[in-house]
């Protein structure tokens, strides 16, 4: 995928401004930033839920737009629908065989841990087991490009801390592209293998870094040097936009 000479204004405001920006399949991006340096707004370009005013999103394959999932910072279920039909509902959209609909979405319920909660309404469950069944309503789809919007910023640091974790795990497992936005420095430098820091204004990139961390990452990283040493770089460019 290639971001090429993005610019996007809103009126008289200027969001993202000749951004310029590569990002390779299977790469797991996190995408940093002060608030309202348009890191939400870059991302909903990428999934082309806003167009740019100038400037092109150009993917390969042309068809990745369809292998596209996108999981907001609120977890979005419909309240009157069960963890299952939640997660179903995508592929009732596509018009996906009802049987095989359902055994998929068992299968990414699993994934994320849910297997158990299938009949459970989203007013019976907790902040981290509602974003849990968001995730796995994007995964149904088996995504080529999956998109995050701070989707972890509201729940407590535990399961924070297992979410990033898993959410690791499922990149790993499933090779699939991950563009991660959030402003939080830990989290990206757990996740991420590449971190990208937009300027505070103009929508620019003040930092791309590829995060010299192991693959298979668990909590005891980040009390590791090399763990300090990618958040000092990040935080450095983070403190030079505040």
């Amino acid at each position: 995928m290639r971001l090429h000479n993005l610019r996007r204004t809103f009126d008289d405001l200027v969001v993202i401004n000749r951004l310029t920006l590569d990002i390779r399949a299977g790469e797991f991006l996190a995408i940093l930033g002060p608030s309202g340096c348009g890191k939400s707004t870059l991302l909903r370009l990428i999934a082309r839920l806003v167009e740019p005013t100038t400037g092109t999103v150009e993917v390969t394959p042309a068809d990745l737009k369809f292998h596209t999932a996108y999981v907001f910072q609120d977890a979005h279920l419909l309240p009157w629908r069960t963890v299952l039909e939640n997660t179903v509902l995508p592929l009732e959209l596509m018009g996906t065989d009802t049987a095989e609909s359902a055994a998929r979405a068992r299968a990414a319920l699993a994934e994320v841990g849910l297997a158990e909660a299938e009949v459970r309404y989203p007013a019976q469950l907790s902040g981290g087991m509602r974003m849990r069944v968001s995730l796995a309503r994007a995964l149904v789809t088996q995504p080529k490009l999956l998109l995050l919007d701070e989707p972890f910023a509201a729940l407590d640091e535990i399961t924070r801390f297992r979410l990033d974790i898993r959410l690791r795990e499922l990149w790993l497992e499933r090779g699939m592209t991950v563009i991660f936005v959030t402003h939080s420095i830990t989290e990206a430098a757990f996740l991420a293998d590449r971190a990208v820091v937009l300027t505070r204004k103009g929508g620019g990139i003040k930092m791309d870094r590829r995060l010299a961390l192991p693959e298979i990452r668990r909590n005891e990283l980040r009390a590791s040097p090399e763990f300090g040493r990618e958040m000092e770089a990040l935080l450095a460019a983070m403190e030079e936009e505040s």
